[in-house]
C-alpha cells in the first residue's frame, strides 16, 4: 500500500471521528437545555415527595433521549424510499421530515394520552403513584436504549413496540405477571405478522398494476397519462383519510365515513390536476421507463411529507406520553387515567425527533432506501401508497399495526415481486447449457453452477471477468456469447432483496418487545434498590 493511500485513510478516519464527536456534542447540548428547562418546571411542583423535582428532571432527560432515538430510527421509514429513489437528496429529505415531524407533533400531537399505554398494565396491581412514576421512567430509558442499539446496527424497529415492551417489563417487575393486560399484548404480537404482510401485499399489488398497465405497454407515456391520475387519486384519498383520522384527530373529530367522504372530494380534485399534468408530460417526454418514472416524483415527495406529519402527530406520544404521565402524577401525587400533554413536554418531543433525525437519521435512511432492495420513484411510490392504505384499512378494522413494519414490509414486497417476475431467467440458463456440446458444455455447466451459488458481490466480479476472458478467448474458460452474458447478468439481478438485511431486520422485530421488557425490568430493580437504600 502506498504512503498516499495510508494518508487518505487516516484523513477519512479523522473526519469521521470529528463528525461523530460533533453529533454527540450537539445531542449533549440539547440534553443540557432540556435539563435546565426541566428544573424550572420542577420548581412548580406542589405535591409529592421531596425528591419529586429531581424525578421530573430525570424523566425529562429520558424523554428527550427517547425522542432523539425515535427521530434517528423511525423517521427513516418515511424518507428512506424518497432518498433511495433519488426523488430528494439526503439533506432535502432530512429538512422536509424535520419540518413536518415538528408540525405534526405540535399542531396535531397534543391529544389526550392514555398513561398506561392502551391498557398494557393494571394500575391497581402495579401500586401507588411513586411506583407508577418509576415504571414510566424506566420504560422511557429502556425503550430509548433499545432504539439506540437498533440504530447503531442499522435495523429499523417499531418505536411503539419498544415502549410497549418496556412498560410491560417494568410493570411485571413492579407487580408481577398479573400486572400485564395480556389480551392487549396478544393483539400487539399479532401485529408483528399483520403489519409487514399487509404492507408487502399492497405494495406488490400496486407495483404489479403499474407494470401491467404502464411499463409493459408499447406506448408507456400514453398509458401513464391514463393510469397515473387514477393512482394519484387513490393516494390522495388514502392520505386524506389518514390525515383526517390520524393526523388531525385531535383538531377535527370525524368518523370513518365522514373522513372518507371529505378525502374523496380531495381525491377528485387531485385526479383532474394529475390528468392535466400527465397529458402535458406525455406530449413532451420520450416513450421510456425513465420518463414514466418522473411522473411519480412529485407525488412521492408529497406523500413523504404527509407521512412525516402524521408520524409526528402520533408517534411523538411514544417519547413524551410517559413523560406527561409522570409530570401529571408528580403534580397531583396521584395517578391520572388520562392526561393532556403540556406544551413544554410536547416541544421536547418535537425538537428531539427533528434533532435525532438530523444527527443520526441518515444511517437508517440509507438502509431503508437502498440496502434492502433497489428503489426507483415508481417503486418508492408504491411503498408510500401501501403505507397509507394499510394504516387506513387497519384503523377501520381495529387492527394494531406498526407503521415501521408496514413500511419495511412494503419494501420487502416490492423487492420480492421483482425477484418473482425475473425468475423466468433461470430457465434461460438451462437453454444456455443445452446450446453447448462436448468439453465446452462441461465447462459451461461447472461455471454456471459456481455462478448460481456465488454471493451477489462475487457474481458481479464473475460477470466482469467473463467479459474479459471471452474477449481474450482463453481455451480453459467457457466462451459466452454477448446474448448469453446478458442472460447471466439478469440472473445476477434476480436476487434483488438482500437476505442478510431481511434476517437482521426480522430478528430485531422479534426480539424488540422481550428485549425492552427485560431491560426495563432490570432498570426498575436497580431503581427500587436505590430508593430503598435512601
Amino acid at each position: 500500500m502506498k504512503l498516499k493511500d495510508l494518508s487518505d485513510i487516516e484523513k477519512k478516519a479523522s473526519a469521521a471521528s470529528r463528525l461523530d464527536f460533533s453529533r454527540l456534542g450537539v445531542a449533549l447540548l440539547f440534553m443540557l437545555a432540556v435539563f435546565i428547562y426541566a428544573t424550572t418546571q420542577s420548581d412548580t411542583l406542589l405535591n409529592g415527595a421531596a425528591y419529586a423535582p429531581a424525578l421530573l428532571v430525570v424523566a425529562a432527560l429520558f424523554g428527550a433521549y427517547m425522542a432523539m432515538n425515535i427521530g434517528a430510527n423511525d423517521v427513516a421509514n418515511n424518507m428512506g424510499p424518497v432518498v433511495g429513489s433519488k426523488a430528494l437528496t439526503m439533506a432535502g429529505a432530512i429538512a422536509l421530515a424535520a419540518i413536518f415531524e415538528v408540525l405534526g407533533a405540535v399542531i396535531a400531537g397534543g391529544e389526550v394520552v392514555d398513561t398506561v399505554k392502551s391498557g398494557i398494565i393494571d394500575l391497581d396491581v402495579v401500586g401507588g403513584a411513586e411506583t407508577f412514576v418509576r415504571v414510566m421512567a424506566c420504560a422511557l430509558l429502556a425503550g430509548a436504549i433499545w432504539l439506540n442499539l437498533a440504530t447503531a446496527i442499522g435495523a429499523p424497529v417499531s418505536t411503539t413496540h419498544s415502549i410497549v415492551g418496556a412498560i410491560m417489563g417494568a410493570g411485571i417487575a413492579a407487580g408481577g405477571f398479573g400486572a400485564v393486560q395480556w389480551e392487549t399484548m396478544g393483539a400487539i404480537v399479532s401485529s408483528w405478522v399483520v403489519s409487514p404482510v399487509l404492507g408487502g401485499i399492497i405494495a406488490a399489488i400496486a407495483l404489479y398494476t403499474i407494470k401491467r398497465t404502464i411499463t409493459y405497454r408499447r406506448e408507456m407515456t400514453k398509458a401513464a397519462a391514463q393510469v397515473v391520475p387514477l393512482l394519484n387519486a387513490l393516494m390522495a384519498w388514502s392520505f386524506g383519510g389518514y390525515m383526517l383520522i390520524k393526523g388531525f384527530g385531535r383538531l377535527i373529530a370525524l368518523d370513518f365515513a365522514s373522513a372518507a367522504l371529505y378525502a374523496g372530494i380531495f381525491a377528485i380534485v387531485v385526479y383532474f390536476l394529475s390528468r392535466y399534468v400527465a397529458k402535458k408530460a406525455a406530449q413532451k417526454n420520450e416513450n421510456s421507463k425513465a420518463a414514466v418514472n418522473k411522473l411519480f416524483g412529485l407525488p412521492l415527495v408529497f406523500a413523504a411529507a404527509l407521512l412525516s406529519f402524521a408520524h409526528g402527530a402520533n408517534d411523538v406520544a411514544n417519547a413524551i406520553g410517559p413523560l406527561a404521565a409522570i409530570d401529571e402524577t408528580l403534580r397531583n401525587a396521584a395517578i391520572a387515567s388520562k392526561t393532556a400533554i403540556p406544551l413544554w413536554v410536547m416541544l421536547i418531543g418535537a425538537l428531539g425527533l427533528a434533532l435525532g433525525l438530523a444527527l443520526y437519521g441518515p444511517r437508517l435512511i440509507k438502509t431503508v432506501g437502498g440496502e434492502i432492495t433497489d428503489l426507483d420513484k415508481t417503486r418508492a411510490y408504491c411503498i408510500a401508497l401501501s403505507a397509507a392504505l394499510t394504516v387506513i384499512a387497519a384503523s377501520r378494522l381495529g387492527l394494531p399495526v406498526s407503521t415501521t413494519h408496514v413500511a419495511i414490509g412494503a419494501v420487502f414486497g416490492v423487492g420480492f415481486l421483482r425477484e418473482y417476475l425475473k425468475s423466468s431467467h433461470a430457465k434461460m440458463l438451462e437453454l444456455i447449457v443445452a446450446a453447448h456440446e462436448g468439453e465446452d458444455r462441461g465447462r459451461m455447466e461447472a461455471y454456471i453452477a459456481r455462478f448460481k451459488s456465488a454471493a451477489l458481490e462475487k457474481k458481479a466480479i464473475m460477470l466482469k471477468a467473463m467479459k474479459k476472458k471471452a474477449a481474450q478467448k482463453e481455451a480453459n474458460h467457457p466462451h459466452f456469447s454477448k446474448k448469453e452474458r446478458k442472460v447471466l447478468k439478469k440472473e445476477y439481478k434476480r436476487e434483488l432483496v438482500k437476505r442478510s438485511a431481511v434476517k437482521k431486520i426480522v430478528a430485531a422485530w422479534i426480539i424488540t418487545v422481550p428485549a425492552t421488557a427485560l431491560l426495563s425490568a432490570l432498570l426498575f430493580a436497580i431503581a427500587a434498590a436505590f430508593f430503598n437504600a435512601f
